[in-house]
């Protein structure tokens, strides 16, 4: 199965990003992608303010404009992440969605750990907006079963872990990884998710400046279970693709039975952690 992931330096102006993603889509199906991925926010990028007042339900235009786009080109489509307006909520929700190629949305994720950190003298507080999701989400997706997850999910093994074991063979991480993070923890982290849990991973990144203040690390890539980058995006709005060997994935599993070899009886975990 052939898959692509999309870079985007995405902005406060909503219009241009869709512009923008909705021309590597097109590019991206037409180099025979049948599943692509958008990266974290791609729709909008801006300050806690910019992103509260952009916000959208799922049945908003955004969302509508991603399952028309998959639908006319018969792809799935990861709708990377965008703020989502929840009624009766105070804070928004950071979530992706996945859409078949028929344009309905198979499954919904909420982002479960929040931004909060800080990185060279800048402070993140994802949660101060954000209401963080409660629930791993695992989905089929052709001959993919893909887990879902966004950015600095990337850091907690215990979520892709979970998906391994509800059969994810795949996962997606759509991303707008810092560049003072990238740097030094982008690549070996992705890596790292893909080899422990013997599944591809599929991680569109933004890259660039969104504004003056955030600036992402870019070098979306796509891993292999092995470890190896099968793609990795230069330096500009772009996008890559791979073709994924499912057979090798199987081989992989059954040379190194990792995920089978496991002794949970012996996982004592602290109580309360």
């Amino acid at each position: 199965m052939r898959v692509a992931a999309i870079q985007l330096t995405s902005t406060p102006d909503k219009a241009r990003n869709l512009v923008a993603a909705g021309a590597l889509i097109d590019a991206a199906a037409d180099a025979g992608a049948e599943l692509i991925a958008l990266p974290e926010l791609f729709n909008l990028w801006g300050s806690a303010r910019e992103l509260r007042d952009g916000a959208e339900p799922l049945d908003g235009p955004t969302i509508t404009w991603a399952r028309a786009n998959a639908q006319t080109l018969g792809v799935w489509l990861l709708a990377g992440s965008i703020t989502e307006r929840i009624d009766g909520a105070e804070k928004h929700a950071n979530t992706s969605c996945l859409i078949a190629p028929d344009g309905e949305i198979v499954a919904t994720y909420r982002k479960i750990h929040l931004f909060d950190v800080n990185v060279e003298g800048f402070t993140y507080q994802e949660s101060a907006t954000v209401k963080p999701g409660e629930e791993i989400v695992v989905a089929d997706a052709g001959p993919l079963r893909i887990g879902m997850s966004i950015c600095y999910d990337l850091r907690f093994p215990e979520e892709f872990r979970i998906q391994a074991l509800r059969g994810a063979n795949a996962v997606t991480l759509p991303s707008a990884f810092t560049a003072p993070t990238g740097k030094d923890h982008w690549e070996p982290l992705l890596r790292a998710r893909a080899i422990e849990n013997q599944v591809f991973v599929i991680a569109p990144d933004q890259r660039g400046a969104s504004t003056p203040n955030l600036l992402w690390h870019g070098r979306s890539m796509i891993v292999d279970p092995w470890g190896v980058v099968l793609a990795q995006a230069p330096d500009s709005e772009c996008f890559i693709t791979a073709d994924l060997d499912l057979d090798g994935q199987r081989e992989v599993r059954e040379r190194i039975p990792s995920l089978s070899n496991r002794r949970p009886s012996t996982y004592d975990w602290p109580e309360g952690r």
